[in-house]
């Protein structure tokens, strides 16, 4: 692994990862939060602000993979499809498995992301997917996410988001947030939800 701008080994960054995840998950397991087979996470991750660079300067092929290797078989168990954003020079476009483009939709392009161009998160996907292809965007389809580095993920989610108030809070030396999504309250004061 290269080097990092603080004490951080890959087995830290597999710890705190598998610790974001089961919290991403255990808010995302009961009422209007609860994911079901078949929905849609997404993950931006910044490999550069893990290893405490700034982002898009120091992209780590090693740090990626040790937080796809976390989180993939978690996300695989749980029926769910992950979506992998790639960075700002792909326009955020995600890396998914083909059968959640065709499930939901969505628009393919063409483009393969390298290291600095999609960045080594999404390097990572094209790898480890089953059937990977890059799409446009998810038509805000994502039920839950985590933001690793401050990437952005919102504008890939279902209205209405709900950020999630983490202890998990760094990954690495990046910034982790969460978010699920909600049924929009509709009806007013008399509606019974």
């Amino acid at each position: 692994m290269e080097e990092s701008k603080g004490n951080i080994t890959l087995e830290s960054i597999k710890t705190e990862a598998e610790a974001a995840i089961n919290e991403l998950f255990a808010a995302c397991s009961e009422g209007f939060y609860e994911l079901h087979r078949g929905d849609i996470i997404v993950i931006g991750c910044s490999t550069s602000r893990v290893m405490g660079y700034h982002m898009g300067q120091h992209s780590t092929e090693d740090v990626a993979k040790a937080i796809m290797e976390t989180v993939l078989p978690r996300v695989r168990e749980k029926g769910l499809y992950l979506a992998c954003q790639c960075c700002e020079h792909l326009n955020r476009a995600l890396v998914v498995e083909r059968e959640c483009m065709e499930k939901y939709d969505l628009t393919q392009v063409s483009v393969k992301p390298a290291l600095h161009a999609g960045g080594a998160w999404s390097v990572q996907a094209m790898q480890r997917f089953s059937d990977p292809v890059v799409v446009e965007d998810l038509r805000s389809k994502a039920r839950a996410g985590m933001d690793i580095g401050g990437v952005f993920i919102g504008m890939h989610m279902r209205a209405v988001v709900v950020p999630i108030h983490n202890e998990n809070t760094k990954l690495g030396c990046a910034n982790v947030t969460m978010a699920r999504t909600r049924p929009k309250l509709i009806g007013g004061e008399r509606a019974q939800y």
